[in-house]
């Protein structure tokens, strides 16, 4: 067997426009991609760095670097799962190892995890915290889409909802504060959420500072992102949340992200699946465990200015499973 090599590199990608959460805005995407080739094959796995968890670009590209020994020793994905932490970079080299597995035996990713054949999916579209008429704009724009989720800060929640309700009226709406809104503010404006018809509330109140949810109705479903990230920490989540949120780049790959879909939905969790704006590389793994969520939130393409050729297919908010030469 031909030894594995494992090179990484930084991409920058423009967005189509800036876009805003509840912790500053961004104009492009930096990621990660980590390749390892053996012979002719190639496998690929792309990861995005965040500061919320302590990530930077240059961090990352060390933690993957400072993988290629192990690599060229024959690190597999049950190896590397103890070599790095959750996280960018473990992601990415997961990935990868996914990738080059099903380049060389020829035998599709889904089909080695013992997962059922892909299908179409049907994503969330992401709407920018801007004021709420501009808010309202681009949800008019995007209202034939069936599910649009709503970036919200701390002040005019309510305003902003109804005036995309109003734009929007046939639209799902499911809402993500970002950890912006404190146990008074959401036990304020959850029941009027709930007659705007939102369908699920995503991570309102800061990680590590969220107990308070064991004791506030949810008249709205609430789903955990920033304080879940791999199934060590599912437990916790117990009493608090109603759903969580599986990103690749939080989990460090696909191989932590299946287990912890799986442990979720046995604890009695829904599952959504999210992502990080980035390219269609960073999707393709993750729409392996979309299959099984009830929330699927993989757009981070259509708000890129450009994707990678050959990208996932997106037909309005309905994703094609991802091509071959992509990934898996």
């Amino acid at each position: 067997m031909s030894e594995r090599r494992l090179a990484v590199r930084v991409e920058r990608w423009p967005l189509a426009g800036a876009f805003t959460i509840s912790r500053g805005s961004k104009t492009e995407a930096r990621v990660a991609v980590a390749e390892i080739t053996q012979g002719a094959a190639v496998g690929r796995g792309e990861c995005v760095p965040y500061a919320r968890y302590g990530e930077t670009v240059e961090g990352v590209v060390a933690a993957i670097e400072g993988l290629a020994g192990a690599v060229a020793d024959g690190l597999d994905r049950d190896r590397l799962q103890a070599a790095l932490p959750a996280g960018a970079a473990r992601n990415a080299v997961d990935c990868a190892l996914w990738d080059l597995e099903a380049k060389i035996t020829g035998t599709p990713v889904w089909q080695r995890a013992g997962l059922a054949a892909p299908a179409p999916l049907t994503t969330a579209y992401t709407l920018s915290l801007d004021t709420p008429q501009a808010m309202a704009s681009a949800a008019r724009e995007n209202g034939h889409r069936p599910l649009l989720k709503v970036k919200l800060g701390r002040d005019g929640v309510v305003e902003r909802v109804h005036a995309i309700r109003q734009a929007a009226p046939a639209a799902a709406l499911i809402v993500d504060a970002n950890e912006a809104w404190t146990p008074a503010l959401l036990g304020e404006v959850a029941p009027v959420l709930a007659e705007s018809g939102v369908a699920m509330i995503e991570q309102p109140l800061p990680a590590g500072e969220d107990e308070a949810l064991a004791g506030i109705e949810r008249p709205v479903p609430v789903c955990a992102d920033e304080s879940c990230h791999d199934s060590a920490t599912l437990a916790g989540l117990a009493g608090r949340y109603d759903l969580v949120n599986v990103k690749l780049d939080k989990t460090g790959g696909l191989t932590e992200a299946l287990r912890l879909a799986r442990a979720a939905e046995a604890a009695g969790f829904g599952v959504m699946v999210g992502c990080m704006i980035a390219t269609s590389l960073a999707m393709a793994p993750a729409t392996l465990v979309a299959a099984r969520a009830r929330f699927v939130d993989l757009d981070g393409p259509l708000i890129l200015a450009r994707d990678r050729e050959p990208g996932i297919i997106y037909r309005g908010s309905t994703m094609e499973p991802p091509p071959r030469e992509l990934w898996g």
